[in-house]
């Protein structure tokens, strides 16, 4: 992790707390996960550990975020916003993030959109983490572990099979079939991915250098 010492000095903490508030993305699914806070020991800690350490404004301390829980986050990207006064920090998290066992702090609403752009990212995240933990722990009768035992021929047959698929779904006319077939094609896709040890996150790092072309 390449760390921009410039970027450092160009941050606001609070005069009269010494803190800045830290927002936590997980860098897979780019859900937020949680709003913390650091202070300038905090953020060093951070910075050399790799890992996520807060400052307690009820405790005034600093904790390391999954010290005792193991619910780490391994940082992979610290951003700044515009005023310097707010930190992005993107992470991998090993478990949930909240200390009630959710995935994130963010789980009661008031307002949502069934439909929000957000969820596609997320359930694209938790399939593929599915498919990994089917890889880890196989299951007796599960056809994820069926292809991944069959090994890459069987699941490169299986995407061309599907690819075929979507083209005689759009060629009929259909947005139900077609849809399904894409469905079909992209957990196909997902366990070629795991299968590669390539992730959805090398998908769209490639898809972000192309918006510039």
């Amino acid at each position: 992790m390449e760390v921009r010492l410039e970027g450092i000095d160009d941050l606001q903490f609070a005069k009269d707390s010494g803190l800045i508030p830290t927002i936590i993305q997980d860098a897979r699914s780019r859900d937020v996960l949680m709003l913390a806070y650091m202070n300038r020991e905090s953020l060093q800690k951070s910075l050399e550990t790799g890992e996520c350490w807060f400052y307690s404004r009820s405790r005034q301390e600093l904790w390391h975020k999954g010290g005792t829980s193991g619910n780490t986050q391994k940082i992979q990207a610290v951003f700044y916003d515009c005023d310097g006064d707010t930190l992005l920090i993107e992470v991998i998290p090993k478990g949930p993030a909240c200390h009630t066992g959710a995935q994130n702090c963010f789980y009661r609403t008031i307002v949502e959109d069934e439909a929000r752009p957000g969820q596609l990212g997320q359930v694209v995240s938790c399939l593929y983490e599915v498919i990994l933990d089917r890889k880890a722990n196989p299951i007796e009768g599960s056809y994820t572990n069926y292809l991944l035992i069959k090994g890459i021929d069987k699941i490169l047959k299986k995407v061309g099979e599907e690819t075929a698929e979507v083209i005689i779904g759009a060629k009929n006319g259909s947005q139900k079939e077609l849809v399904y077939e894409i469905a079909d094609l992209s957990y196909h896709l997902l366990v070629l991915l795991v299968e590669m040890e390539c992730t959805p996150r090398d998908i769209v790092e490639e898809l972000a250098r192309r918006l510039v072309k």
